[in-house]
């Protein structure tokens, strides 16, 4: 509209109006013009194709409207108080000459309007201005009618037209069919929303009209468009293969990070490694014709301190997400809580076990800082923030296994007792069993205690001065002795007594022959009694010992630790009749000191300290024996009687568990499937059995464990045995100890060192849990998931 006036001079009537219309004071004329333009912008386009709406406009007001309204696109009135007419305003009397061409359809017996105007005043003006405006609201109104037929007729959408690339389209209009299905121009790469032949032929006329013209329809067009698709695979595949190479280069940056996070190493040997690897392929490839290549490979890889510690979190993350989808699948869960103080900060380690599609599961669900008290509140408020974070369920909690300590097991304020309330039915709850044997150790009289207190007290002695500790092992070498050196006693360590005491006792000449060599003399290394005392600890530590490696590591079921310990009771009355009879066939330390020095060994003392011990293992483990019947079900439930179970914490329907129990017993096809696990374990038990007497204890790790030998059994039981499949799933979750929560803090410990002081808590976290855990971080789609880049 403007553009159609522009080249056209206004005349002196036209411009004085506009100058009116501009100086015009009136609120009135300002929210009209505010309405006029806001309708017109917004019909003009909904309806300038369909009903002309702006040449309705120009008839009913005439082509001065349009002009003047075009003075005022930027104004923005205020807000409208007085709506009197000002006679001075261009618009104002505009209007009233518009009504003049409308009154005649409305009131056919009245006269002219500007007639009336002038000769009935006042009250026509107003009575003319009342049916100019109904006339004007009919007008919108009929308008706004148009506009809602419109708007609601359903419009046809292309995508419900399953329009489909037609090969054709290649040779005629140079388009081909992207990985989305919609056309791409060969020419120019611009990508089209729908697949219409107008659509391509529009572009490739409008915009390629110089290759329409210079490859006519034909073979010449046929050549020149395959040449473009060539050029555009070619393209294509140059891309595919950055991209490839850079995801490449990617997830070997993940298993070089993941390396470095499972044995526990600094975030900086990222650098270390790669400088490594780089030097090595120097050599190792430099006959290769693409050595150059392999070396910008590995120099691309991206290996500094700070992607070592992001990539590590990424894993972690992705890591926890795939514990957490699997807790959420379970039927039962138990948790294992111990804390920890480190560079003073309290960590709670918490882990869970439970029973996956591929069998059972213990993890490290999350390691949690407490910056301030560590007692019982503190440690649940903690734990319940982590399980609720990750949308767990409190309820599928049945057991709970904690070291024993005030702050865990507190009657009112402990740890178990506020879990207890927030759970609404009954829980097992587990003192661990390597912790209650530790303490039933701890029932040895004061002066067999003593007897351990002067051993490292010469082990000190001789260890802690530099210039002993070089002499005391040239001494060794000299004298040909079974070890080279001595062992210091670490109480946190549960094998340390053992391994120091017989470490010390082999070399116990030695040693007393050093100590004389140097003038320091110990009174207690020539006494019989003393001696005797410390016989019998070296041989009970290594019984002990024995006891300690079977209870710890992964896959042990509860019931089967439990065995260990009953068994063991059973074997410190044998070692009691042992010393009644004095053949002492299990001392042997002590035996051959006696056929050596023909002592005379109390033997009352000594059978009086193994019967104490047994009555401290009998005092204990009374929560595990008063569900034995349970526990023992995962292993034989032919036998198991449904009155001896406990039901409360697994929620399973007594009636339908009685009646499958009693049809699995009764069906050979299922029950054999028992009876052949029976001798499996019995074999894997023989190969612990050979093992331990050879003392390959590291090898215990490479047998089948005893827990997925039972899983494999009762997930071979059709799902008709639900009940009794979920009372063995959940007893087969059960934590015996807190073993996983003792091997996470050393791990924290060798992590944690002064040298990596600032490892923040997130991190020592995510290093943690990569170091201990079964699952397997998906690389590739990690890799996915990032931008590619080279080393910085």
């Amino acid at each position: 509209m403007r553009a159609r006036d522009a080249g056209r001079r206004w005349t002196r009537e036209e411009r004085m109006d506009s100058a009116a219309v501009a100086q015009c004071g009136s609120h009135r004329c300002a929210a009209e013009r505010r309405v006029f333009r806001r309708e017109l912008d917004s019909w003009r386009h909904r309806l300038m194709h369909c009903v002309g709406f702006e040449s309705i406009l120009e008839g009913l007001y005439g082509p001065r409207l349009r002009r003047h309204l075009s003075l005022f696109e930027d104004c923005e009135p205020e807000e409208l108080t007085d709506w009197s007419m000002d006679e001075k305003c261009s618009l104002c009397n505009l209007q009233r000459e518009a009504v003049s061409d409308c009154i005649p359809s409305l009131d056919s017996s009245q006269s002219t309007p500007t007639e009336e105007l002038s000769s009935q005043g006042q009250f026509n003006t107003e009575k003319i201005e009342c049916q100019a405006e109904n006339y004007l609201n009919a007008l919108f109104q009929k308008k706004g009618a148009l506009f809602d037929m419109a708007t609601k007729k359903k419009q046809r959408k292309t995508e419900d037209e399953n329009r489909e690339f037609k090969v054709e389209w290649t040779e005629t209009f140079a388009f081909i069919q992207n990985l989305n299905g919609l056309p791409t121009c060969l020419i120019c790469q611009e990508k089209l929303a729908h697949n219409k032949k107008s659509n391509l032929e529009r572009h490739f006329t409008t915009k390629h009209e110089s290759f329409s013209t210079k490859y006519p329809v034909g073979d010449a067009r046929k050549k020149a468009v395959e040449e473009l698709q060539k050029s555009q695979e070619k393209s294509s595949s140059v891309f595919n293969y950055w991209m490839q190479s850079s995801n490449n280069v990617n997830i070997a940056s993940f298993v070089v990070i993941q390396e470095i996070a499972k044995r526990g190493k600094p975030c900086t040997d990222g650098e270390y490694i790669k400088s490594c690897f780089i030097n090595a392929s120097e050599e190792l490839f430099r006959d290769f014709k693409n050595r150059a290549d392999i070396l910008k490979k590995i120099t691309e890889l991206p290996l500094s301190a700070k992607t070592v510690k992001d990539r590590t979190v990424q894993m972690s993350s992705h890591i926890t997400n795939q514990q957490v989808e699997d807790l959420k699948l379970v039927s039962a869960l138990s948790i294992a809580v111990e804390s920890c103080d480190i560079n003073d900060t309290a960590q709670i380690s918490l882990c869970v076990r439970f029973i996956s599609s591929t069998g059972p599961k213990e993890e490290l669900l999350g390691l949690l800082p407490l910056r301030g008290q560590t007692c019982g509140e503190d440690i649940a408020n903690a734990v319940i923030e982590c399980i609720e974070k990750h949308h767990i369920p409190l309820d599928k909690i049945v057991s709970i296994s904690t070291d024993g300590s005030k702050s865990m097991t507190g009657v009112r304020n402990g740890f178990v007792a506020i879990l207890k309330e927030k759970i609404n039915h009954e829980i097992l709850t587990y003192h661990c069993i390597i912790h209650q044997e530790a303490l039933c150790v701890q029932t040895f009289p004061e002066e067999i205690c003593k007897v351990m207190e002067l051993v490292i007290k010469i082990i000190n002695s001789i260890i802690a001065k530099a210039l002993n500790h070089h002499q005391f092992k040239e001494f060794l070498v000299e004298m040909e002795s079974e070890y080279a050196d001595l062992l210091l006693h670490n109480k946190v360590r549960w094998l340390s007594r053992g391994n120091v005491l017989k470490h010390f006792a082999s070399l116990l000449t030695e040693i007393k022959a050093f100590l004389l060599e140097k003038g320091v003399h110990y009174p207690e290394l020539t006494n019989d009694q003393w001696i005797q005392k410390f016989y019998f600890m070296v041989d009970i530590t290594s019984h002990l010992n024995q006891l300690n490696r079977k209870l710890q590591g992964k896959g042990n079921t509860v019931f089967s630790m439990l065995e260990e310990v009953i068994s063991f009771e059973n074997k410190l009355s044998l070692f009691a009749e042992d010393f009644e009879r004095e053949t002492l066939i299990h001392f042997p330390s002590l035996l051959k000191h006696r056929q050596e020095n023909n002592s005379d060994i109390d033997i009352c003392y000594f059978k009086t300290t193994l019967l104490n011990m047994r009555e401290a293992f009998l005092n204990r483990f009374q929560e595990l024996r008063n569900s034995k019947a349970t526990l023992a079900f995962v292993k034989k439930p032919l036998t198991a009687t449904v009155t001896e179970l406990n039901f409360s914490p697994f929620n399973i329907d007594i009636g339908n568990f009685e009646m499958q129990l009693l049809d699995l017993k009764n069906r050979e096809l299922w029950s054999s499937k028992f009876e052949r696990l029976c001798a499996d374990i019995e074999i894997l038990e023989k190969n612990k059995c050979e093992l331990i007497s050879q003392h390959k204890w590291s090898a215990l790790k490479d047998l089948e464990k005893e827990d997925m030998l039972i899983f494999n059994t009762w997930n071979s039981i059709p799902d008709t045995y639900n009940q009794l499949k979920k009372l063995a799933f959940a007893v087969l979750s059960l934590f015996g100890s807190t073993y996983l929560c003792e091997q996470s803090f050393s791990s924290m410990n060798l992590m944690k060192t002064k040298l990596r002081g600032c490892l923040i808590d997130e991190n020592l976290e995510s290093c943690l849990k990569l170091k201990t855990t079964t699952y397997k971080p998906d690389l590739p789609k990690l890799s996915k998931e990032m931008q590619g880049h080279c080393s910085h």
